[in-house]
């Protein structure tokens, strides 16, 4: 590869890791504070759609990335609902904001926009060129600050770890995951909205395509820390990328190797990553109680 072309892979990298990046630190702080979120996959999912559509009715960006963070922290609030005053399952509940996401998109796409399979093409001042990158490594240093120099990361963590001592101290556990889910809900939501109004032009059907799951793979990877769990989100991206570059490439005898086999690339990574370091991770001691 000449220079060039390893500039771009790097270029590439970190425009497809973003979405991944925001969803992680998403997952972070969900899961730092005890609650498992399986739901990352839904909440990016409304996050694309809201983005998409504010984008497209307002012409900013800024405006369809709040949108995309609200419609996050909405979906998420119906999940904190389930799972910590009702105490349903995280695993079965989280499941169940993936398949709601994925159904009610499509219904909303129908009656605001007349298609089930995405919103109208956005112009490029609808769009955001490299904002979503820098914002995401902004969010890293000041998410791996807040959980060690100030007292409410510090309530995050003692949620997840020690939540009984967090309870004497006269904090209340619940509330602190509350808010936890509905900022994990916020962050996914900004990972939709890379992907609608960032790497694309528009929101189609089913974009995420397991990025939530993906993102999830890079947290536990990176033993739920942000800083790895940021450097896994790039390794991820980097075979995402790297599959889109190997497209299009023949065997010896000139036959063409099927997309299918390329594409599946990111997915067998995240696989080989996590049966092979998933055991070595040390999850949250209070997670998912």
């Amino acid at each position: 590869m000449t220079g060039s072309e390893i500039l771009e892979l790097g270029g590439s990298t970190a425009r497809v890791s973003t979405p991944l990046l925001f969803a992680a630190l998403g997952g972070w702080v969900s899961e730092r504070s005890g609650v498992i979120n399986i739901a990352l996959e839904g909440l990016m999912l409304v996050g694309a759609f809201a983005a998409a559509s504010c984008a497209h009715v307002t012409g900013s960006p800024w405006m369809g990335a709040l949108g995309g963070m609200m419609a996050g922290a909405a979906l998420a609030g119906v999940y904190a609902f389930t799972v910590i005053p009702l105490r349903a399952n995280q695993v079965v509940a989280g499941t169940a904001i993936n398949m709601l996401a994925a159904g009610i998109t499509p219904l909303l796409g129908a009656y605001l926009f007349d298609s089930t399979s995405g919103t109208p093409s956005l112009p490029a001042s609808a769009r955001f060129h490299s904002a979503p990158i820098w914002i995401g490594v902004a969010v890293v240093g000041l998410g791996w600050v807040w959980t060690r120099y100030t007292r409410t990361g510090l309530w995050v963590r003692f949620a997840g770890e020690n939540p009984e001592a967090l309870d004497a101290a006269g904090v209340r556990v619940a509330r602190v995951r509350w808010v936890a889910v509905l900022v994990s809900g916020a962050l996914a939501g900004m990972g939709g909205s890379s992907l609608s109004i960032f790497l694309a032009s528009s929101f189609s059907r089913d974009m995420t395509a397991g990025r939530g799951f993906m993102a999830l793979a890079a947290l536990i990877f990176g033993k739920w820390k942000p800083v790895p769990a940021a450097l896994a989100c790039l390794l991820f991206g980097f075979f995402d990328a790297l599959q889109i570059r190997l497209q299009g490439l023949s065997f010896g005898n000139g036959l063409p190797i099927p997309v299918q086999f390329i594409q599946v690339l990111p997915y067998a990574v995240t696989i080989l990553v996590l049966a092979g370091f998933v055991g070595k991770s040390s999850a949250p001691k209070a997670l998912g109680m």
